[in-house]
C-alpha cells in the first residue's frame, strides 16, 4: 500500500514574511497606481486649461484690433508674440487658410507634416476647437482659435502640446517611483525576517522544550523571555509544566504510598499463614480472622483510592439546593451511632446552599470518625454548621489527642498520618486517606478544609465553602 507524499510544511517565519511583503507590495503598487492616474488626469486638464487660457488671450487680442489696419500679417505675428510657450508647446499661424508662420522657440509644428495636414483642414473647415490628435512622430493636444478683420481676411492660430514629452516625466517619476518600492520591499524583507526571528523564538523555545520532555524528566522550563504575549503563552507552558511535574511527583508518591499500605497487610497474612499450625484450630481461627481484617483494610483502602479518583474528574460534584438546617440535623444524628460520646450540636445553619449533600455529609462524618478514634469515651465531639456572607461553613469539634503544629500543615495530604498519636485498636488500620478525602470534596465545591489544634486540648475541623459555587467541580 502506497502511502501520499506528506504536504511539505511551509514554516511560520516564510508565512510572515510572505504575508507582509506581499501586504506591503500591494500597498505601495495601488498607491503608485493611484498617483499615476491622478497626475495623468492632472497633467491632461493642465494642458487643456492652457489651451483655454491661450485661445482666450487671442480672443481677447483679435476683439482689441477689430478697427486695425494694419496687415494680416503684422496681426499675426503680434497676437502669437503675447504668448510665452513652455518647452513641449508649439503654435502655428494662419493668414486664411494657409500656414504663415510659427511661434518662438518651443515645440516646432512644421516638423510633422501630418499634425499640419490636420491643422489645415480645420482651419479650412472654419472649426474652432480643442482636441487631441496621434501622429506617427508625437501624441498631441491642440487647440484651433480663429478672428475675422473685416475686409482684410482671416487669421488663425493653432497651439498643440506634445502629451508625450509631459507624460514622459510622469513616466520616469513612476520608474523611480517603482525603484524605491522594491528597495523598500528589501529593506521590509531583511527586517522583517529579523524581527520574526526574534518574535518567534519563544516559540523554538517552546518546541525544543517540549521535544526534550519525557516522563522522567519535567524539569525543562522556558522561562521568561518576553513581556508580551509570546512571554505570556512562555510563562503559560512553564506553570503547566510546574503544575504536571507536580501532579507526576503525586502519581508516583501516591504509588508508592499505596504500594506500601498494600503490602503491609499482604506480608501480615503470609507471614501467619506460614506459621499457622493447620491441625490447631484455634490457631487457624485466629489467622484467618486476622486475614479477614486485613482483607477488610486493603478493601476500604481501595474504595478510597477510587474515590479520590473520582474526585479529580468533572462531575464528582453533584450540587442542587440544599436545606443546610436539615442536613446538619442528618449528619448529627448519624454521627451518633459512631462511638460513645458527649455528642453536641455548636450551631445549626437555617438557610438553602448550593451544595452537594452526599458528599458534604460523607465529609461531616469522616470528621466525626476521625474525632472518635482520636479521643476519649464520653468526651465532647461537637458538629456545626454556619451560613453567612454567601458562605457556608461545617466544623466538627472533639476534645481529643490534639495535632502538633508542624503536622497541621500536611494532615489532609495522602496517606499521612499523625506521627505521634497513640495507636489505639480504632487508630490502627488506618490508611491516612480519610482526611484527603474530606479536602478533595471541599475543593470540588471550590472551598477549602483546614484544622485548629491545640494538643491535650483538642482539634476543630473546618469547611469552608461558597454557598453557592462557581469554580470548576472534581479535583484538589
Amino acid at each position: 500500500m502506497q502511502h501520499p507524499p506528506s504536504r511539505r510544511v511551509i514554516p511560520v517565519r516564510v508565512r510572515i514574511l510572505a504575508t507582509v511583503l506581499s501586504t506591503t507590495a500591494i500597498a505601495l503598487g495601488s498607491v503608485g497606481l493611484f498617483s499615476y492616474v491622478l497626475q495623468h488626469n492632472a497633467i491632461g486638464e493642465r494642458l487643456e486649461a492652457s489651451l483655454i487660457r491661450t485661445t482666450q488671450e487671442f480672443t481677447t487680442y483679435a476683439e482689441s484690433t477689430a478697427g486695425s489696419t494694419a496687415p494680416l500679417r503684422e496681426l499675426l505675428t503680434d497676437g502669437m508674440r503675447h504668448h510665452v510657450m513652455a518647452p513641449n508647446e508649439g503654435m502655428l499661424g494662419f493668414l486664411d487658410d494657409q500656414p504663415a508662420a510659427t511661434g518662438g522657440s518651443g515645440l516646432d509644428l512644421m516638423a510633422d507634416p501630418e499634425l499640419v495636414d490636420h491643422l489645415t483642414a480645420d482651419v479650412q473647415a472654419g472649426r474652432s476647437r480643442i482636441s487631441s490628435i496621434q501622429t506617427e512622430l508625437a501624441s498631441y493636444q491642440y487647440a484651433v482659435v480663429q478672428a475675422h478683420y473685416p475686409d482684410q481676411g482671416t487669421i488663425s492660430l493653432a497651439i498643440a502640446y506634445d502629451r508625450a514629452a509631459d507624460l514622459a516625466l510622469l513616466t520616469d517619476w513612476i520608474r523611480t517611483y517603482a525603484l524605491v518600492s522594491v528597495g523598500a520591499l528589501v529593506v521590509v524583507a531583511a527586517a522583517g525576517w529579523w524581527l520574526t526571528g526574534r518574535i518567534l523564538r519563544p516559540l523554538r523555545e517552546l518546541r525544543t522544550t517540549a521535544a526534550q520532555i519525557s516522563e522522567s524528566d519535567l524539569s525543562g522550563r522556558i522561562g521568561t523571555v518576553s513581556n508580551d504575549e509570546l512571554g505570556d503563552l512562555a510563562n503559560t507552558f512553564d506553570s503547566m509544566l510546574d503544575r504536571l511535574e507536580n501532579a507526576f511527583q503525586q502519581q508516583r508518591q501516591l504509588l508508592d504510598d499505596a504500594g506500601h499500605e498494600l503490602r503491609t497487610p499482604i506480608t501480615i497474612v503470609r507471614g501467619h499463614m506460614e506459621l499457622m499450625d493447620p491441625t490447631d484450630p484455634v490457631d487457624a481461627a485466629e489467622t484467618r480472622q486476622l486475614a479477614m481484617s486485613e482483607l477488610d483494610r486493603m478493601h476500604r483502602l481501595a474504595d478510597d483510592l477510587v474515590l479520590l479518583a473520582k474526585a479529580e474528574q468533572p462531575g464528582f460534584i453533584q450540587p442542587a439546593l440544599v436545606d443546610t438546617g436539615a442536613m446538619t440535623d442528618n449528619a448529627l444524628e448519624q454521627a451518633r451511632r459512631l462511638g460513645d460520646r458527649n455528642w453536641q450540636l455548636d450551631g445549626r445553619a437555617h438557610d438553602a446552599a448550593y451544595v452537594d449533600d452526599q458528599r458534604l455529609t460523607q465529609a461531616w462524618l469522616e470528621l466525626a470518625k476521625n474525632a472518635v478514634k482520636f479521643s476519649a469515651p464520653g468526651s465532647v465531639v461537637a458538629l456545626g454548621s454556619q451560613l453567612a456572607d454567601g458562605r457556608l461553613r461545617l466544623w466538627v469539634r472533639d476534645e481529643g489527642v490534639g495535632i502538633p503544629p508542624e503536622e497541621q500543615e500536611h494532615i489532609f495530604d495522602r496517606f499521612r498520618q499523625v506521627a505521634n498519636a497513640p495507636r489505639t485498636a480504632d487508630t490502627r488500620g488506618g490508611a491516612g486517606l480519610g482526611l484527603a478525602i474530606v479536602a478533595a470534596i471541599a475543593a470540588g465545591h471550590g472551598g477549602t478544609a483546614f484544622v485548629q489544634s491545640t494538643q491535650g486540648v483538642g482539634s476543630t475541623f473546618v469547611l469552608d465553602l461558597p454557598a453557592d459555587p462557581k469554580a470548576p467541580q472534581g479535583g484538589y
